[in-house]
């Protein structure tokens, strides 16, 4: 009996033991892959940009600065277009950074806290130059910023954060860039002012030209490591299954109710995108380029809701009205639309726009699955710490 209370014992503090370890691995941060992130896009990754602007400039307060957002994670409204964490925010969670602060607002005096990484992306923000789609016709209501606006403004504070050219470049050899995602809203303001899908087709290499010279303008500052997003199957977007309400049965997919033709759509600016990233990895091969497929990694939770815990596909958790409870007249935040549903971990969609934190949560599985399974030598660049907490923190890829 003493042995079998011994062995007991034993078994009780191994485990008490075990779990404090890896409580610690997961909560210690974790130093040695990158030293700072540098981030740039639209509202998908925009952590609380066009607030910030909104209260420098005299512009109307975005519908994200009122609750219900922020209400699953912050519990209040921080700017972002989500319920609660995005993409980037569990990328730098797990990465031991604190959540990117936004750059716009900020006064070039104070830029010391943008030593680990500053965020540009800028909700409702486009690829092309917003006086290039006026000239389309296609026009944003919320913003003027495009990439080039954000990489120009990164090109501004890097000079206040390293001393020399040399140093900047190692300050950039050691920095990951989140290039997106980016491009979508050139599109969807295009399908919501009801341009013809020709013409907007013919955007989509311009699009993936900018991002292609934005990344190289990164590499010749001395940038090496790039997580590229593609474009979301935004025939699955509640906001434009809205807007072509009424199409013809042919069109929609049977088995998710998405409208083929926009996912289509969706996947050629992605083909197009992976073939230009490839093109800058011949001419660079030192440099890390991961391309992170949102549009496969989304596409399961359409396809096989219940597996991932979904009820709702194609609804708006915040939204009122019609088929897919989304007025584009009525903006989740803004009155009347200050209520919600009640689990919105149940619901893809947030907004008709945006996804939820869960579904976000997902997608940084994905991520983080490209950033150490899709280029091996990656590895090398982090210490066995940080793969340990991947490995506990995502089982499920192996890594």
């Amino acid at each position: 009996m003493a042995t079998s209370s011994s062995c007991s014992s034993l078994k009780q503090h191994f485990l008490v033991f075990l779990i404090v370890i890896i409580r610690s691995i997961i909560n210690s941060p974790v130093n040695g892959c990158f030293t700072s992130i540098f981030s740039f896009g639209d509202s998908l990754t925009d952590t609380g940009n066009l607030l910030e602007i909104s209260i420098s400039e005299p512009t109307k307060t975005p519908h994200s600065a009122f609750l219900p957002y922020g209400r699953t994670f912050f519990h209040h409204p921080t700017g972002r277009f989500c319920d609660g964490r995005l993409v980037i925010d569990f990328l730098a969670e797990t990465l031991g950074f604190s959540f990117l602060p936004p750059f716009y607002g900020s006064k070039s005096g104070k830029w010391e806290k943008f030593q680990k990484g500053a965020n540009f992306a800028v909700a409702s923000a486009t690829a092309l130059n917003s006086s290039f789609l006026a000239e389309q016709g296609i026009h944003s209501v919320s913003t003027n910023i495009s990439l080039g606006v954000e990489v120009n403004s990164f090109k501004h504070l890097l000079p206040s954060l390293c001393s020399s050219s040399s140093n900047c470049k190692e300050l950039l050899r050691k920095s990951l860039i989140v290039m997106g995602e980016i491009g979508g809203n050139d599109y969807n303001h295009a399908f919501k002012q009801g341009k013809d899908i020709d013409n907007i087709q013919r955007l989509v290499p311009l699009v993936v030209d900018i991002i292609s010279s934005s990344i190289n303008e990164l590499i010749e500052l001395g940038a090496v490591t790039f997580l590229v997003p593609g474009n979301f199957p935004i025939g699955c977007s509640p906001s434009l299954l809205t807007k072509f309400h009424g199409s013809e049965k042919d069109q929609y997919d049977p088995l998710t109710g998405c409208l083929t033709w926009l996912n289509q759509f969706s996947q050629h600016h992605n083909e197009l995108l992976r073939k230009e990233l490839e093109n800058i990895r011949n001419l660079h091969p030192q440099i890390n380029i991961i391309y992170v497929d949102y549009y496969k990694a989304a596409m399961p939770f359409y396809q096989s809701p219940k597996k991932f815990g979904f009820k709702e596909t194609l609804k708006a958790c915040c939204g009122i009205g019609g088929l897919y409870n989304y007025d584009p007249l009525i903006y989740c935040g803004y009155p009347p639309l200050k209520q919600c549903c009640n689990d919105p971990s149940s619901y893809i969609s947030w907004d008709g726009i945006h996804y939820t934190e869960v579904v976000n949560k997902w997608l940084a599985h994905t991520v983080f699955k490209e950033l150490m399974n899709t280029i091996p030598r990656l590895r090398s660049l982090c210490p066995s710490s940080t793969v340990n907490k991947l490995r506990i923190l995502y089982p499920m890829f192996g890594v």
